[in-house]
């Protein structure tokens, strides 16, 4: 179910698709269904239905998931109505909530093996303070579950009932069916509620059973900004922890925060204030300084991130090398590919280019559209001017070469291995091998030069 507006999250975005560690609530509903094995997906939408269709149908291409409208939103019986015609009536039903993202795949598979094809099987949870959740009434002397009443259509003994109803089920589509369509909304708020249902099966003689859980975690909803946040610190120590009993060492899994994948080989350090978006592997050994967003790249083993640096491969992805160094305050961009040992110091920019290994750009350099070879040296302050206003061109760096500083190499170029590039030239032609390569103009100095003086009132 994602058909809510969300109206306390302020925002003319869907609630499904505010972000939880990165990913969209209802994309990450979607991730645990699909982990379930769901044979079919449907999604009841409402609100912002065109642009929440159309990020799940882009994110879920391959599960092909299908959708129904709920127009106006009456209910969540009413919004399971809407999916009736795309449930096969030999199917198992698990009901989700599109704004409850953290529920897991093992709570799910035993929900359904509860339900057993035969029964509905509701996910209950008890709580010190169970105010707006529906309750679970049971038989006082089976302890039979007989029905759930909503917080508003409860009296005084029934909103004492501590164990409440999650919103999430598993029920035969066969069972289901009937069940919805003997719906009504009298009630306190004139909806048509899903749990009413419960009633319908004990008086068809249908068991009733209940999975209890107690991760709150699992079953909280998203209904503010304020939700959203205290969710996100609760995902993102859970990954803590995950990555620490793995053997990953964090300086302080409080300031640590993954929004993607994070896959770590064996003595991995992370120091605090790190950003992971997207799919990032860490090698053996790997150290990332304090103050780090690192995301779509593979850091190979022995490397070093140095504070404050900004990696983003996006799709094209990134490489660094094993015992490269990379840092502080460097950038890396999609297709900069590192070989080993090489050295990207502060205020480097490499983007879509290649390092051969040893290859070292210390200081305040510019590497775009970039070949560069083994044991080069990039003077501070030079640039590879790869775009000419309509086309990207490529700067080819032959082995051993040494740019001096505030150089600017015109692309296409290629600078023979061995060669040397003197300081604060314009190269904009190919040098040979070993080539001393010197193009700025003749210094001039005036002897005794006055400076003009400004003219007083």
């Amino acid at each position: 179910m994602a058909a809510g507006k969300g109206t306390r999250m302020k925002s003319p975005r869907p609630k499904v698709l505010h972000k939880l560690g990165g990913r969209a609530l209802v994309a990450r509903v979607l991730d645990t269904a699909s982990g379930v094995g769901a044979r079919h997906v449907v999604v009841v939408t409402g609100h912002g239905a065109d642009q929440v269709e159309a990020d799940i149908a882009a994110d879920f291409a391959a599960m092909a998931p299908r959708f129904a409208r709920q127009m106006p939103q009456l209910g969540t019986g009413h919004a399971v109505q809407q999916a009736v015609p795309l449930l096969p009536d030999d199917g198992m039903v698990l009901v989700l909530s599109g704004d409850v993202p953290l529920i897991a795949e093992d709570t799910l598979r035993a929900l359904i093996a509860a339900a057993d094809g035969e029964r509905l099987a509701l996910l209950t949870i008890e709580f010190d303070d169970p105010t707006g959740y529906g309750r679970i009434l049971r038989a006082p002397d089976s302890g039979r579950v007989l029905a759930i009443v909503e917080q508003k259509d409860a009296d005084a003994t029934q909103r004492a009932v501590r164990e409440v109803y999650s919103g999430i089920m598993a029920v035969p589509a066969r069972l289901l069916k009937p069940w919805l369509a003997r719906l009504d909304n009298r009630n306190a708020q004139g909806e048509y509620y899903l749990t009413d249902i419960v009633g319908f099966a004990t008086g068809d003689g249908v068991p009733v059973v209940a999975h209890r859980i107690d991760d709150a975690a699992q079953v909280a909803g998203v209904n503010s900004p304020a939700q959203l946040a205290a969710l996100e610190r609760t995902l993102q120590l859970r990954q803590a922890d995950a990555l620490m009993a793995a053997g990953v060492r964090l300086l302080d899994p409080a300031r640590f925060d993954l929004r993607g994948t994070l896959d770590c080989g064996t003595d991995v350090e992370i120091d605090v204030n790190c950003v992971f978006e997207g799919a990032v592997s860490l090698g053996d050994g790997v150290r990332i300084g304090p103050n780090c967003v690192i995301a779509n790249v593979r850091i190979e083993a022995g490397a070093v991130i140095h504070p404050f640096t900004h990696i983003d491969g996006e799709r094209a992805g990134a490489t660094v090398g094993p015992g490269a160094l990379v840092g502080p305050f460097a950038r890396l961009r999609p297709g900069a590919q590192l070989g080993a040992g090489v050295h990207i110091g502060n205020f480097v920019e490499v983007k879509n280019s290649t390092l051969a290994a040893g290859a070292k750009a210390n200081h305040l350099a510019y590497l775009g559209d970039a070949t560069v070879g083994e044991r080069v040296n990039y003077g501070a302050g030079s640039i590879t001017a790869n775009y000419d206003g309509a086309n990207k061109h490529r700067t080819v760096i032959g082995d051993d070469v040494h740019v001096g500083s505030n150089c600017v190499l015109v692309a296409p170029i290629t600078i023979g291995a061995g060669g040397t590039v003197g300081g604060g030239s314009t190269v904009s032609k190919s040098t040979e091998a070993g080539a001393l390569t010197v193009a700025r103009a003749r210094q001039v100095s005036f002897a005794n030069w006055q400076r003009p003086q400004k003219k007083k009132p």
